[in-house]
């Protein structure tokens, strides 16, 4: 049984019971009931209706980002990778621009946008800006064959996560500025997946919340990616810090 016909079993059924018990007051009891027991009841009934447009509202919610994140097989087939990726960034009102190109196409606040993005049928996506948009695991396919992007900015996203992070290996031959700051969802775990990213030059890493031991983290990140510049702002265990608490360490153990 699908999850809104579960939430919408559930509530059937402790609507009866809550029938079947006021019923049961009215009959048994010539007087009605005390009123912390009526109390209780309008309490009861409220909770389910909340309870129930909760459930509804999240499994609309999901829904709507499984529709926003679908393969667009269609617009790949009739008119190419780099139209269907471009119409897909477009969609979830990302901006990017092309190679060799300097304009970037991007959604205006109404997150309408121009179709002269369909004048560049065979050419490359170089830069990707994704930032606050929800773009996941999922969608990440619609890009899969840009093997030309050199910037992907994800500052924000709700539904980067671990998972996200370890597929980003189909760019490690040209990706070179990564931004995944302010993503929620990532952790330490997640990270160590950007070791195959060895062409990166920028990573920016700010404000994880998912983030525990951020000095030691920084560091490992260090090792894994020398060549790479990486931002990390927003903590308050600096990796300054953490090669202090290192010293002390090794000053107490002698």
């Amino acid at each position: 049984m699908s999850a809104p016909l579960t939430y919408l079993h559930r509530c059937c059924q402790r609507s009866v019971l809550l029938v079947v018990a006021r019923r049961q007051w009215s009959t048994n009891s010539a007087s009605p009931p005390p009123l912390h027991r009526r109390l209780l009841l309008f309490l009861t009934q409220r909770f389910y209706d909340v309870e129930m447009l909760l459930g509804w509202r999240y499994q609309a919610q999901r829904s709507q980002l499984q529709k926003k994140n679908v393969y667009y097989s269609y617009t790949q087939r009739f008119y190419g990778p780099d139209i269907a990726s471009a119409y897909y960034i477009l969609s979830l009102k990302g901006g990017f621009r092309y190679v060799g190109q300097s304009e970037w196409f991007r959604t205006n606040q109404r997150g309408k946008f121009s179709w002269d993005f369909l004048n560049h049928k065979n050419t490359p996506i170089e830069e990707a800006d994704m930032s606050y948009t929800i773009i996941n695991y999922t969608g990440l396919e619609n890009l899969e064959r840009q093997r030309s992007l050199r910037t992907l900015k994800l500052k924000g996203c709700p539904e980067v996560d671990d998972w996200f992070l370890a597929r980003l290996h189909l760019f490690q031959d040209s990706l070179e500025e990564l931004d995944i700051s302010h993503c929620p969802r990532i952790t330490t775990g997640g990270l160590a997946a950007l070791r195959n990213l060895k062409g990166l030059k920028h990573l920016n890493v700010s404000s994880l919340p998912g983030i525990s031991n951020p000095g030691l983290v920084i560091i490992l990140l260090e090792e894994m990616l020398p060549q790479c510049q990486i931002t990390a702002n927003g903590y308050d265990h600096n990796l300054r810090k953490v090669e202090e608490e290192e010293e002390e360490q090794m000053q107490r153990q002698r």
